[in-house]
């Protein structure tokens, strides 16, 4: 199967939530070849995964305090923090019958792409399922996937830096004061390219772009003008609404 690749882009929270559900579409109709592409959140951005609670999980008035996007994925699992500089996010989208049947098995296939990529700068990882990839025992990605209308779509990010004061101050980790042993908690447990090899994010992205193409038949694309349009709409009706975001 021929791959399309879209290069790395920046786009607001809503905008990068519509062009992965744009592209999902137009590939069901066979109007667009299955589709790798690159992104970064800009402005930073906190995403929900589709059943949680915007509310709950996220501080609304911080966000909009300090200019941070908040969106709800259509994919499952938990809250994250997107800082415009500090990860480079994927979208994998395509038949379903391209990627293995069982679940973790499709996210096995996936992160082994992630996983290639972080070995072309020279940091070793390994995957966890569900759906994590560590770094020596710490989490370097965190992924999320969805399946509708035969169509597979999973998307998943790459920490190049991380802020977590930044982070938990506008999720809502707990009640409990953020405390330097919270800060060394997460410590533990997250880290990010930066902290083993010292690449520029450009760098990242290119090892990643050789990851995720090896072995495969793709050639350099661009989002069509129907799927943008489309995207657009989606963006400003359905990811900027509150209906939409706060609808648990």
């Amino acid at each position: 199967m021929n791959w399309r690749i879209i290069e790395l882009q920046s786009n607001t929270a809503a905008m990068n939530m519509a062009i992965d559900d744009a592209v999902a579409r137009f590939v069901k109709q066979g109007s667009s070849k299955p589709t790798i592409r690159f992104y970064t959140w800009k402005p930073s951005a906190v995403s929900i995964g589709r059943f949680q609670s915007l509310e709950h999980e996220v501080n609304v008035k911080r966000c909009e305090g300090l200019g941070i996007d908040y969106v709800r994925r259509i994919t499952g699992g938990g809250a994250v923090y997107h800082d415009s500089g500090g990860e480079i996010t994927y979208s994998v989208i395509g038949p379903e019958t391209m990627f293995p049947k069982g679940i973790r098995e499709s996210y096995s296939c996936i992160c082994q792409w992630v996983i290639k990529g972080l070995s072309n700068i020279g940091i070793w990882a390994e995957f966890a399922p569900i759906n994590d990839i560590l770094v020596e025992g710490k989490k370097i990605s965190g992924n999320a996937q969805t399946r509708r209308n035969g169509i597979l779509l999973q998307h998943g990010t790459v920490l190049y830096d991380l802020n977590i004061k930044k982070m938990f101050g506008v999720l809502k980790v707990s009640k409990a004061k953020i405390s330097d042993k919270m800060i060394k908690n997460v410590e533990d447990r997250v880290t990010s390219v930066i902290r083993h090899r010292p690449v520029s994010s450009r760098e990242l992205y290119n090892a990643l772009l050789k990851g995720f193409t090896e072995g495969k038949e793709y050639e350099m694309g661009v989002i069509s003008k129907e799927e943008m349009e489309f995207a657009d709409e989606l963006a400003e009706n359905t990811y900027s609404s509150k209906e939409w975001n706060f609808s648990r």
